[in-house]
């Protein structure tokens, strides 16, 4: 869970970093398990940062550290002999207001993972890999998903707990969600791939298809199509609280809700937009095609020589010589359930 803005917000206002000589001025807050951590200021930019403080974990000189728009994360000076201490800086150019909700994901985060008792090596990689999400998501904009993204978003959230329903173990699930990374399709499991696709539709099935490679079973197979269509209804769910549903089917385990999150971010969705979303999505319907020779699609192998990206849609009811089931799709992908 993520730490209120207040107690870091009253500890930077507390601190000044305008004194002409470089250092920091840092005042201790309440620790994320063995890491301390400290609010502080940058002379002589009066820059906020917090540091993170690990008594005993250690970082190779030659790995680089991520840097965003508005954030750098860096090496500082430590008060103890063989610690690791690592900034996380507020660029000048910078939003207060978007740092200070990355800084209190990124301390939660920590703390979340910290009460299992993990060693501070693995705290160490949860900050790092936190701080690498926060990047990706503010490179997408920072802006709430587009009603598009959402639905899309909707539709791989529920196909993960349709996966979990069967039976398929959670870090499996987790590790094969590459949706986020814009890979051409969104689960890579097993030997081979699922897209998930999701309408709001009614009157037939229509999705939308993005590229010429995502129904290319040349490049990946066996390919699936897994789709999915929800109806507006009162009783269906938000996309916050669809997530929230998720976390708890991952068994409320503070690892695997860590990872999920990070996921999320990269897909564009932060928390803190949550008020955004107010459509609510009631799975009707889920259907699993295999994508094989003779289903209706564009990829590089028959369109015309010169067309090199395509955006387009199919109507899957005209798909139905290519159903399956999931269970069948996940023993063709070499997926125990």
């Amino acid at each position: 869970m993520a730490r209120l803005s207040e107690e870091f917000l009253l500890a930077w206002s507390s601190l000044s970093g305008n004194d002409s000589m470089p250092g920091w001025q840092a005042i201790s807050l309440a620790s994320a398990g063995p890491v301390e951590v400290q609010a502080g200021r940058r002379s002589p930019t009066n820059a906020e940062a917090i540091l993170f403080c690990f008594p005993t974990a250690k970082l190779v000189r030659t790995e680089k550290l991520p840097e965003g728009q508005g954030f750098l994360i860096e090496r500082a000076d430590s008060a103890n002999y063989g610690e690791l201490t690592l900034a996380l800086t507020r660029k000048e150019a910078g939003s207060s207001e978007l740092f200070t909700a990355m800084v209190c994901d990124v301390v939660g985060a920590i703390d979340d993972v910290a009460t299992t008792g993990v060693d501070e090596s693995k705290l160490l990689r949860v900050l790092i890999g936190r701080v690498i999400a926060w990047k990706q998501f503010m490179s997408r904009g920072a802006n709430p998903l587009s009603p598009e993204a959402e639905l899309g978003l909707a539709g791989e959230l529920t196909f993960m707990v349709t996966l979990l329903d069967s039976g398929v173990p959670v870090e499996e699930v987790l590790r094969s969600w590459v949706g986020p990374d814009d890979a051409p399709q969104d689960f890579l499991l097993g030997d081979g791939a699922v897209e998930v696709k999701a309408t709001m539709s009614s009157s037939g099935f229509p999705v939308k298809i993005g590229s010429l490679e995502q129904l290319d079973d040349s490049l990946t197979s066996p390919l699936f199509l897994a789709a999915v269509r929800f109806s507006r209804e009162e009783g269906g769910l938000t996309l916050p609280e669809m997530i929230a549903e998720t976390e708890l089917r991952l068994g409320g385990e503070p690892g695997a809700v860590n990872f999920l999150r990070e996921r999320l971010m990269v897909s564009g969705y932060f928390e803190g937009h949550s008020s955004h979303y107010i459509r609510k999505f009631e799975s009707k319907e889920k259907r699993v095609f295999s994508v094989s020779e003779g289903f209706p699609r564009l990829t590089p192998g028959v369109v015309p020589a010169g067309v090199t990206r395509a955006l387009y849609e199919i109507n899957l009811d005209h798909a139905g010589d290519f159903l399956s089931d999931l269970d069948a799709a996940l023993k063709q992908l070499g997926v125990t359930g």
